[in-house]
């Protein structure tokens, strides 16, 4: 087994845990973690050319992750560059921190479903960005919209990548995956959602932005609210319609929010126009968390490269006979390595003749490699987008987050075991 590989990967994971006390960015980490463990792959392999065939192979994926979050992320600038959220944080009423949690984790849950778990949480917090003024108050709301992302993911086909491997597998329908995921789904937001609530008290400190927002006119506020949040619900249907991977509909949704943005501000001045333009809005995204990104899903890749991921799950198979505590093992895993590795890992090891399609094994490996991730903020790409755009600290979400997420996860997990003997 190649040792060095899982001590980069493991001392990799410390320094991002440690970022606040190491005073070194994350991103600059993960990096080095990509390249260091590509590295020694290379050093443990008879031969360099398949090495490179194998990297392109990742990275390809990886590009196609990267290029649907920069995309995503644009549209989401463009949108609070018009002040297209004030929309919605019009219709809220209520100042309560109870009552706004609820409508806040609701929502994700709900939207996560139609988009995806990663767009439901850069949309969510560009939406508390403009809400919420205190940050602590900001980050509790975050750590509740990434359970309820991932939770609300984990029960359509296009609302997580895992779930979306099983369908395109045939491992699981629509119908199915919807009947039998939606309450134990929505009992691992519900149950965080209660402990919190018992936690919280008082009322939000909104944010002002009345000295901003007459810069804007009404109408392009909402044809830019609109016309992007449009463009983020298309990326499923296009997928469905041409099967074409889902950050090709990303870049033709942000085209399209594009070209609206340059004809709503062609007859403005230059200096006004390129402030509300999709390029500066490419120039304000958060490119570090792009970078972090990377790193993380190449060291991700190599150690699928070296087939420890589906070793570990080999290993699980072969030391748990029973198959609940592999399943919730593997979600539980989700929350350190990657979800899809280990997902496609049992797609491997357990082929239809064992395991029919809508087996019950499916259905409860979607829901725990969906949900499980929460458990730590670098254990999904809501998570770790979260961590990125907002500069959470890994140890703030484990004081925080972490345990909330922990007894949502089993309370579902549980649920789900439960209809499954009932019926």
């Amino acid at each position: 087994m190649p040792l060095p590989i899982i001590f980069i990967f493991l001392v990799g994971y410390i320094a991002i845990a440690f970022e606040s006390f190491l005073k070194v960015n994350k991103s600059a980490i993960a990096i080095l973690m990509g390249v260091l463990c590509w590295v020694f792959v290379l050093l443990n392999a008879n031969n360099a050319d398949v090495v490179s065939v194998e990297l392109s192979t990742h990275f390809s994926r990886i590009c196609e992750i990267l290029f649907f979050l920069i995309g995503a992320m644009t549209i989401v600038e463009l949108i609070d560059t018009h002040y297209g959220f004030s929309i919605i944080t019009t219709f809220i009423r209520s100042r309560d921190k109870v009552k706004l949690l609820w409508v806040f984790a609701f929502i994700s849950f709900f939207l996560s479903s139609v988009l995806d778990n990663l767009t439901t949480t850069i949309v969510m917090i560009s939406l508390l960005r403009n809400f919420i003024k205190a940050r602590e108050d900001r980050l509790l709301f975050i750590g509740m919209v990434i359970i309820a992302s991932n939770a609300g993911g984990a029960w359509t086909p296009i609302g997580d990548i895992t779930t979306t491997m099983l369908w395109i597998g045939g491992q699981v329908t629509t119908k199915e995956i919807m009947l039998k995921l939606f309450i134990p789904s929505m009992v691992c937001m519900i149950v965080p959602l209660i402990l919190f609530s018992r936690k919280m008290s008082g009322k939000i400190e909104l944010q002002n932005q009345n000295q901003h927002i007459n810069s804007i006119s009404s109408y392009e506020r909402n044809i830019l609210f609109f016309t992007g949040i449009g463009a983020l619900v298309f990326v499923p249907i296009f997928k469905t319609i041409t099967g074409l991977p889902p950050y090709l509909g990303m870049l033709f949704g942000l085209s399209v929010v594009w070209i609206v943005t340059e004809f709503l501000h062609r007859n403005k001045d230059e200096e006004v126009k390129d402030n509300y333009s999709a390029a500066r809005a490419l120039q304000k995204i958060d490119t570090s968390s792009v970078l972090f990104f990377l790193g993380i899903l190449l060291c991700i890749a190599s150690l699928e490269s070296e087939q420890i991921l589906s070793g570990l799950a080999i290993w699980m198979a072969n030391h748990t006979g029973n198959m609940n505590v592999i399943i919730v093992g593997i979600g539980l895993l989700s929350a350190i390595i990657d979800n899809v590795p280990l997902v496609a890992a049992c797609m491997g090891m357990y082929d239809l003749a064992q395991y029919p399609t809508d087996h019950y094994f499916w259905k409860f490996l979607a829901y725990c490699a969906g949900t499980g991730g929460s458990i730590l903020i670098i254990g999904s790409a809501a998570g770790v987008a979260a961590m990125g755009l907002e500069k959470i600290d890994f140890f703030w979400y484990v004081k925080n987050i972490s345990l909330l997420a922990l007894v949502g996860y089993f309370a579902g997990a549980g649920v789900y075991i439960l209809i499954s003997y009932i019926m």
